[in-house]
C-alpha cells in the first residue's frame, strides 16, 4: 500500500516541500506519495483526524495552522513545547506526534548565515508566526542576549514574547510596534536581521526601506527567493541568505522522521533548486496583516 504524506495549509500552492520529499521517497525506494491540503483554519481538526489512518506516514503543517495544530496532537517534542508550533507530525500507531524541525533547520541556515565570525548577540526578528517562533527559540538556544520582535499586529509580537517568557528570561527578549523610526533605531542595534514574513513572496517590495538598513548586518530572509529586502541589503553592504538552508533541513529532519533514514540531503536541494528555477516561490512567514503591500500568507 502505498503510504501518504500530506502538507496541510492555506494556501500551499506556492509550496517546494513536495518537490523535495518526493524525490528524496523516490530515490530511496520508498513507495509513498506527498500531497498539498488546502485546508481553511475550519477544515484543520478533520484534516488533522484524517491523517490518524494507517495509510499515513505523517505530515507537514504550514502557515497559518503552525500554531492551531498544537492542542490537535497527541503528544509534543522539547521543540513543539518550547515553540509552541509544530511544522511536522509522525505517527505512534493512532497517536499524532509533533515536532517543530524549523528549529535545527533555523540553526543549519544562522550557522550558514554567520559562517566564520563571531556569533553575534542582537538580533531583531520581523513577524511573530511559527516560523517567527522557531526563529525566536532558536537566537534564544544560541545565547542571544537582546531580541527584539516586530510585527504588524503588536498583540501577535507580545503573544511570543509571553510564551517564552521563562526560556528568555536570561536575556532580553522585547516587541515592539511597526514603526519605520522604531525599526531604524533597533537595526542601528543590531547585528543580525531576520525577515519571518511573507512581505515580498508574491511582490517585489521590502518590509523596511532600503535607507534604514545598516552595512555589515547579516540578513536571513525566510523566504525561499532572491527578494527586494535581500537585494537591497546586499547593496547596503550586508551579508545575505534566503531561505533555503532553513527549508531544506527542517525538510531533510522531517524525512528522518517519517522513514527512519538519513535524509538524502543533497538530492533534496537538487529538487529545490530544479523547482525553484520553475518559478516557485516558498516561504515560513507571518501573514502580514493589513499590510497593503504585503503577499497573500505562506
Amino acid at each position: 500500500m502505498t503510504k501518504r504524506v500530506v502538507l496541510i495549509g492555506h494556501p500551499v500552492a506556492h509550496s517546494l516541500s513536495g518537490a523535495m520529499q518526493q524525490a528524496a521517497f523516490d530515490s530511496q525506494g520508498i513507495d509513498a506519495a506527498y500531497e498539498l491540503w488546502d485546508r481553511a483554519p475550519i477544515a484543520l481538526a478533520d484534516a488533522i483526524t484524517e491523517i490518524r489512518g494507517d495509510d499515513f506516514l505523517g505530515a507537514n503543517v504550514t502557515i497559518p495552522h503552525k500554531e492551531r495544530v498544537v492542542p490537535l496532537v497527541d503528544r509534543l517534542t522539547e521543540e513543539g513545547q518550547a515553540t509552541g508550533a509544530v511544522n511536522t507530525i509522525t505517527r505512534e500507531g493512532k497517536r499524532l506526534i509533533g515536532h517543530n524541525t524549523d528549529v535545527p533547520g533555523f540553526k543549519v541556515a544562522l550557522d550558514k548565515l554567520v559562517g566564520r565570525q563571531k556569533m553575534p548577540r542582537n538580533a531583531i526578528v520581523l513577524g511573530a508566526g511559527g516560523g517567527s517562533r522557531a526563529v525566536v527559540y532558536g537566537l534564544i538556544r544560541e545565547g542571544f542576549q537582546r531580541i527584539v520582535v516586530f510585527n504588524r499586529h503588536l498583540h501577535r509580537a507580545e503573544a511570543l514574547v509571553k510564551h517564552f517568557g521563562r526560556s528568555a528570561a536570561h536575556m532580553e527578549l522585547r516587541a515592539m510596534p511597526w514603526h519605520e523610526s522604531i525599526i531604524e533605531s533597533e537595526l542601528a542595534k543590531s547585528k543580525i536581521l531576520v525577515n519571518a514574513t511573507s512581505i515580498g513572496l508574491m511582490s517585489d517590495v521590502s518590509p523596511i526601506a532600503t535607507e534604514i538598513l545598516q552595512p555589515d548586518m547579516l540578513v536571513l530572509d525566510l523566504i525561499y527567493a532572491r527578494t527586494r529586502l535581500l537585494r537591497d541589503a546586499e547593496a547596503a553592504g550586508c551579508t545575505i541568505a534566503d531561505g533555503e538552508q532553513m527549508l531544506l533541513h527542517q525538510g531533510a529532519a522531517a524525512f528522518t522522521l517519517w522513514t527512519g533514514l538519513p535524509a538524502p540531503v543533497e538530492l533534496m536541494q537538487r529538487a529545490l533548486s530544479e523547482a525553484r528555477a520553475g518559478g516557485v516561490r516558498s516561504a515560513e512567514g507571518e501573514p502580514a496583516g493589513d499590510d497593503p503591500l504585503a503577499a497573500a500568507p505562506a
